[in-house]
C-alpha cells in the first residue's frame, strides 16, 4: 500500500434542513459545481446522494468531493473567496455537515 503522490480529497457530507426543497438543493448544487470555474486547485468534483442499504447515514443525503493536488491547493480553495461566498449561502440550508480532507492510501489498482 502506497499513498496517492498528488493527490488530496476533500469531501463534504450533507444534511439539509427539513422543508429545503429539491430545487433549492439543485441550485446549491450547480453553484458548488460552478466553483470549478473559478478555483484553480480543484481538479475535479463529484457528488451523489446516499443509496447505501445499510441506512446508516444518519439523515446525510448528499456526498461531495473534490479532489485537489496538493494540501496547499485546498487551503487555497478553502480560503478563496468564490468559496467562501458559496459556503455562507450553502450553511444557511444545512442542518449538518461533515467536512474530512485526506490523502488517499492505493491498496490495489
Amino acid at each position: 500500500m502506497e499513498q496517492v503522490k498528488g493527490v488530496v480529497k476533500h469531501i463534504v457530507l450533507a444534511k439539509f434542513k427539513e422543508g429545503v426543497t429539491e430545487e433549492e438543493i439543485e441550485k446549491h448544487i450547480k453553484d458548488y459545481a460552478t466553483l470549478l470555474n473559478h478555483i484553480e486547485h480543484m481538479k475535479s468534483f463529484h457528488w451523489g446522494t446516499d443509496v447505501s442499504i445499510e441506512n446508516l447515514h444518519q439523515g446525510f443525503t448528499h456526498i461531495f468531493e473534490i479532489t485537489f493536488e496538493t494540501l496547499d491547493g485546498r487551503s487555497a480553495y478553502v480560503a478563496h473567496p468564490a468559496h467562501v461566498d458559496f459556503g455562507t449561502a450553502f450553511l444557511t440550508i444545512l442542518e449538518k455537515i461533515v467536512v474530512v480532507d485526506f490523502v488517499p492510501t492505493l491498496v490495489k489498482q
